[in-house]
């Protein structure tokens, strides 16, 4: 395999070797959601293992309410980034070079209070992990979004995963909660993909399948939370179409992403936007999410695709 003859080529950092504690920072990127940082971020001091510090990327200040949350258990720090999420990304990671593990985590991302202090122990444990990702047990992204406090009922009730942690090989990570091994990206000069602009539809997946190249990517079921999955600042419906389409394909030809898994992703998005245009949900703007599809195509076979097009789109 070429991952595993990769893997052997990459020398691996030893910093971790007999060490019982890692810097762990906790990048947020976000864009015009005052409201559900401040709502969400002040539940990190739950956690049994706080983490060293919290960084939040914005392109302005009024995007952060640092005031409020200065007065939390742990530095909060904000960064500033012109908008898109792969810009923001890699902002975070210039920002915390000193960190041994980032986790990555939207901004409306709840975390079981465990979820750290587990996180911190798979990396300990598997040196040869550079990627891991969380169980979303109860994901509003899939429908009208979930209330904060309905968020921590949903984790303060849900079955125990119990204690021993126990981890899958996967095709990615999930961007909402992926921790990434700092070691790696530095020696493999790993950044996000920024040709991937503003929500940066699929940038998980294809940060995930370079890194993969070099070390495991894995998904904890012992790794919870909630992805509240908050309406407010998204993507129009057109533009999220045309990325539907377009991603995918710009992955396949960087050889992030296999044309069966790119297959897949498209049909199943524009099977879904077919079907639902006649009765759409009313948090999804289903009918430009259609048109959006249909614009991609067209450009695919105009030989004019690309990801950067929606820069020019309303």
């Amino acid at each position: 395999m070429i991952g595993e003859r990769l893997a052997e080529a990459v020398p691996r950092s030893d910093n971790a070797k007999g060490r019982q504690r890692l810097t762990i920072v906790v990048g947020i990127p976000s864009c015009g959601r005052r409201e559900i940082i401040s709502a969400v971020v002040p539940h990190l001091r739950r956690q049994s293992r706080k983490p060293d510090r919290v960084v939040i990327c914005a392109p302005s200040a009024d995007d952060v309410d640092i005031a409020a949350l200065s007065r939390l258990p742990f530095p909060v720090q904000w960064h500033k980034s012109e908008r898109g999420l792969c810009k923001q990304r890699n902002a975070i990671l210039a920002a915390a070079e000193d960190a041994d593990i980032i986790l990555f985590l939207d901004d409306d991302f709840l975390l079981d209070q465990s979820y750290i202090e587990r996180m911190e122990r798979l990396f300990l444990k598997h040196p040869d992990v550079d990627i891991a990702t969380g169980a979303v047990i109860a994901d509003g992204a899939t429908g009208p979004g979930i209330a904060v406090e309905e968020g921590l009922e949903l984790l303060k009730t849900a079955p125990s995963s119990g204690d021993e942690l126990s981890i899958d090989d996967a095709y990615s990570g999930y961007g909402c909660n992926m921790a990434v091994r700092m070691s790696t990206v530095h020696i493999c000069k790993l950044r996000f993909d920024e040709e991937l602009p503003l929500y940066g539809w699929l940038e998980d997946v294809d940060f995930s399948r370079v890194a993969c190249r070099f070390g495991r990517v894995v998904t904890s079921p012992q790794l919870r939370g909630v992805h509240l999955g908050t309406k407010t600042g998204r993507m129009s419906g057109v533009r999220l179409g045309y990325s539907q389409i377009a991603n995918p394909i710009y992955l396949v030809a960087k050889h992030s992403m296999s044309w069966r898994h790119a297959l897949n992703q498209m049909g199943r998005n524009l099977g879904s936007n077919l079907v639902k245009v006649w009765r759409p949900e009313p948090w999804v703007d289903r009918k430009g999410r259609l048109e959006g599809n249909a614009r991609a195509i067209l450009d695919f076979l105009l030989r004019r695709l690309s990801p950067q097009n929606i820069r020019r789109m309303d």
